[in-house]
């Protein structure tokens, strides 16, 4: 009567079949392959003429030469291979009668002859180690690890490798070390404005730190006294929400977007609009201003950017790329000079003379509606729901992620200082360490009385 099979399932004979065929193998696994002398004498040929074949004409150097000579006893015994008058062996100078200046060409140095395969080794044996080849050492696992790793009938055969219980090989492990954050004094609720009627969508502050105006939902601009608080004035024009303002420091103008499509051009010194830009499609998100010449930068739902030329009103170039809404827009005088964060979840990196995309940064996994710019260095950070990342201009380079703020990111600041603030849709806001990326300080606003809960997030921010 025949025996009963046990089926197994697919699944456990291939695995069965990989460990007999792992237990087979695992004690010649670490063994070099037996060289094979022909092979490398090929393999050299071939790198000669084809890494080599453009100096092989060149003569040996007066100094190599010395060196070679000047080698301890062990090596003394380097032989030059004679190979007569074979001309793949032989290295010629070029250089015509007389000479270049420095390469005197003798009758030691008009051929030289390729060293032999013995003299090679015993030269290779007595040279130091290579940098490369030391870190390889320094890195190599260890017995210990081989011993760890391996079954039990490989563990004794592994124990004799070890003489006299140390290793011949450790392996040497860096602590990693975590860089100490500067210290940032906390930071302190100074004063709560009150007066618009609604979110405040937008904040700036004029480059002489008397006034800041903002921007809100109930369509007005205001204008604020920067120490007391005290409203200065009021601007109307807007039909929607106001999203963007920006100061310029090269005349008395502000600037403002909105969800109505509309740009506007304030002369402060009339308080009344004297430019408006044309060519959104959809609300204008975000806008800002060139630090050195006459132009201004919008961001919009479009999914687009528009470079305007502040006088003349044209629309220089439209950036085109996002796939999504352009949250929001900075500018730079160095290279790249636009920075454009969008729905889409990427950030673009501008040519402004070419209106045309530089690089795409695609390491968000959410939507970017912040970027900011460190006054002092050549880095940026930007802000999504996923992770507060810094990049390198100009290529944008990343720097690291600053986990740790779960919420949505609306707005970004950074000081001369080094400290970074993030606020988000829950009303909290972040303060990090800008070389670190230590989050030193959290603080939960309080919500204004008579707003919900809902209306107590943080839309944008200045320090």
């Amino acid at each position: 009567m025949t025996e009963d099979v046990q089926k197994h399932s697919v699944h456990t004979l291939v695995f069965r079949s990989l460990k007999r065929t792992h237990d087979m193998f695992v004690s010649d696994h670490a063994k070099s392959i037996a060289k094979d002398d022909q092979s490398h004498k090929l393999k050299l040929g071939v790198k000669l003429k084809a890494d080599y074949s453009a100096v092989l004409h060149m003569p040996i150097l007066k100094e190599v030469k010395d060196r070679v000579y000047q080698q301890p006893s062990s090596v003394q015994d380097l032989s030059y291979a004679q190979t007569g008058d074979d001309p793949e062996y032989l290295i010629t100078g070029t250089h015509a009668y007389p000479s270049g200046p420095g390469l005197a060409l003798t009758a030691d140095t008009k051929v030289h002859r390729n060293p032999s395969e013995a003299g090679v080794h015993s030269m290779a044996l007595a040279l130091p180690p290579s940098q490369a080849k030391q870190e390889a050492i320094r890195t190599a696992a260890s017995v210990t690890d081989i011993h760890r790793h391996i079954g039990g009938a490989e563990r004794a055969s592994a124990l004799s490798i070890m003489e006299g219980g140390t290793t011949r090989n450790s392996l040497v492990r860096k602590v990693p070390t975590i860089p100490k954050p500067q210290w940032h004094p906390p930071w302190k609720l100074f004063r709560v404005i009150s007066g618009h009627l609604g979110w405040v969508r937008s904040i700036a502050v004029e480059p002489g730190n008397q006034w800041f105006v903002t921007g809100s939902a109930d369509r007005t601009i205001k204008i604020w006294d920067l120490s007391s608080g005290k409203l200065k004035l009021s601007l109307t024009g807007h039909i929607s929400t106001v999203r963007g303002v920006a100061v310029s420091h090269r005349s008395p103008y502000l600037f403002s977007c909105g969800e109505d499509k509309q740009v506007k051009c304030w002369d402060l010194e009339y308080n009344k609009v004297i430019r408006h830009y044309h060519g959104h499609l959809s609300a204008v998100y975000g806008l800002d201003l060139h630090p050195t010449i006459d132009v201004l930068v919008t961001c919009s739902r479009d999914a687009t950017a528009r470079v305007w030329d502040i006088r003349t009103k044209a629309n220089a170039h439209t950036l085109t790329g996002h796939t999504n809404t352009v949250a929001t827009v900075r500018c730079q005088a160095a290279e790249p000079q636009i920075i454009t964060g969008s729905h889409d979840s990427t950030i673009r990196l501008w040519d402004l003379i070419a209106g045309k995309t530089r690089a795409t940064l695609t390491n968000h996994k959410k939507s970017v509606r912040s970027v900011v710019l460190h006054p002092q260095q050549y880095t940026f950070a930007s802000g999504s729901a996923d992770n507060i990342k810094q990049w390198m201009f100009p290529d944008g380079n990343f720097i690291q992620n600053l986990s740790g703020h779960n919420a949505i990111i609306n707005t970004l600041a950074v000081n001369s200082n080094g400290v970074l603030v993030s606020g988000a849709d829950n009303g909290t806001i972040h303060l990090w360490d800008w070389r670190t990326g230590y989050n030193f300080q959290r603080i939960h606003a309080a919500v204004q009385p008579g707003s919900l809960d809902s209306e107590s997030g943080h839309l944008r921010l200045r320090v």
